[in-house]
């Protein structure tokens, strides 16, 4: 049966964005993926799509959304992506799901000549800890908090 993951950060513009287009992409159908704030932007980042369409990744239809927006929906996952070590406050949130932690800095913090290699980090990150989920026979929250913990 698939299963429905949030992943969840405060504006819904970077990472939560990527992560929910790499799980679809990479998926099999096993997951559907959706990706939220608690205080969106309301627009994805420029840099998030030009980073995903540069590794192939169809970016059609994205946007940057409430969680209320999804409220009709049950999640079996929620991954909050905020990073906690640079001080952001993740959403919390309420209801039954799997909850887990994969905290990865904002790359849209970063301005001049490196902000392209961070965003490509960030996604990179993304990448590795997706791949991971999907090589797991059976999903525990511990399993998905230590995939948090995997950096580059």
């Amino acid at each position: 049966m698939k299963k429905n993951v949030l992943f969840l950060c405060t504006g819904n513009s970077c990472r939560s964005i990527l992560a929910e287009v790499i799980l679809n992409s990479l998926s099999k159908n096993r997951f559907k993926a959706y990706s939220a704030g608690s205080n969106p932007t309301g627009i994805v980042n420029p840099d998030s799509i030009k980073v995903l369409n540069q590794y192939g990744f169809s970016t059609e239809n994205l946007t940057s959304k409430s969680w209320n927006e999804l409220s009709h929906i049950v999640f079996d996952i929620v991954i909050t992506v905020c990073d906690n070590a640079a001080g952001e406050t993740c959403p919390l949130y309420l209801d039954q799901a799997m909850k887990a932690h994969w905290g990865i800095p904002d790359p849209d913090k970063i301005m001049g000549s490196k902000r392209a290699e961070a965003f490509e980090r960030s996604f990179k990150q993304m990448q590795l800890r997706i791949e991971k989920l999907l090589n797991l026979n059976h999903i525990t929250v511990s399993e998905l908090n230590k995939i948090g913990e995997n950096t580059l």
